[in-house]
């Protein structure tokens, strides 16, 4: 038995909540339905901006590792904060709902810690604006043996590979866990992303035993229609996961191939949808399911999660699995 079932290496960021309209976005400048990079300043007066504003421990894996905590998983996130209020809040958090944040606030002159200013449009759409602050700064000196070596599965966030030391800190923690019998894998976080780093990750991709993305990133990742590129995926990748927004989610691994149908929802908020059917996927690989089940899970998982405001389950998402007939 290994320390935890699943470790996560990703950006510790508190994500900052309020709802807004159109004209508002407009007025802003802000993009709607995108993740924006934003300066200091900038952040600063997004934050000043938003009016009933909410705070939770955010990042892309990190809300993955709160799903899979939900699911009963052992779980420890590798992340970066500043010895700061919104540092310690984090990582409280993040230990109080039962994952491990296994590293301790840096204190200092360094940056401060990370946060994204998230507005929450009446459709559902979110446009998240990212200070990216101190957890950008991540290194391979954040990454312990005792903590990637001890991971039955890794999961690493490709937002990280924008710096060459969070790219350093995703090879050793990768390298850690399959020397110790782990599986590694990846989300490719967003297309603009897969561009920045195309190179990078086509090789990458060809030492994880598996890789999530939507149907834009794979595209991006091959520079080719989504059917060209998950031919070239399933040669390159151990395991294959595409999502497709309102459409069936693909999975292929080797000869075997899994296409899992969606149940369309109107959202209230689709922040989180991809990491919690990451959730999902990953608790389903886990646990030993098979493709079309695990899928399946990832999708029961990311339907809760645009049921409610907010980017981590409020439903006993095991309750939902068992409803559906998944475990």
């Amino acid at each position: 038995m290994k320390t935890y079932q699943v470790v996560g290496i990703g950006n510790a960021i508190v994500d900052v909540f309020a709802q807004s309209d159109d004209s508002f976005l407009e007025l802003m400048g802000i993009g709607k339905g995108i993740m924006q990079l934003v300066e200091r300043e900038r952040g600063e007066l997004l934050y000043a901006a938003m009016k009933d504003r909410k705070q939770a421990p955010g990042g892309s894996v990190a809300n993955t590792l709160a799903g899979l905590g939900n699911l009963g998983l052992t779980t420890g996130f590798i992340g970066r904060v500043h010895d700061d209020a919104l540092g310690r809040f984090y990582a409280r958090s993040m230990d109080d709902n039962g994952t491990s944040f296994v590293n301790s606030p840096v204190p200092g002159g360094e940056l401060p810690t990370s946060r994204s200013m998230i507005f929450v449009s009446p459709d559902g759409e979110r446009s998240m604006n990212t200070y990216l602050g101190i957890s950008s700064e991540l290194g391979p000196e954040d990454v312990a043996d005792d903590v990637a070596g001890q991971a039955e599965i890794l999961f690493l966030e490709g937002y990280l590979y924008d710096k060459p030391k969070g790219k350093q800190a995703f090879e050793r923690a990768a390298q850690l866990c399959r020397a110790n019998g782990g599986k590694a894998g990846i989300a490719l976080s967003d297309p603009f992303c897969v561009d920045r780093h195309r190179d990078s990750f086509r090789h990458l991709v060809k030492d994880l035993d598996y890789v999530i993305g939507n149907e834009h990133e794979w595209e991006s990742l091959y520079q080719t229609d989504l059917s060209s590129a998950l031919e070239q995926a399933a040669q390159d990748c151990g395991l294959v996961v595409c999502t497709r927004s309102g459409h069936d989610v693909i999975l292929v691994q080797g000869d075997e191939k899994a296409v899992v149908p969606v149940k369309r929802i109107v959202p209230v908020d689709a922040t989180g949808a991809g990491d919690q059917f990451a959730a999902g996927f990953i608790y389903g690989m886990a646990t030993g399911q098979g493709l079309a089940t695990s899928g399946r899970m990832g999708c029961v998982a990311a339907a809760e999660v645009i049921s409610h405001f907010g980017a981590r389950p409020e439903a006993d998402l095991k309750a939902l699995f068992r409803r559906e007939g998944l475990i």
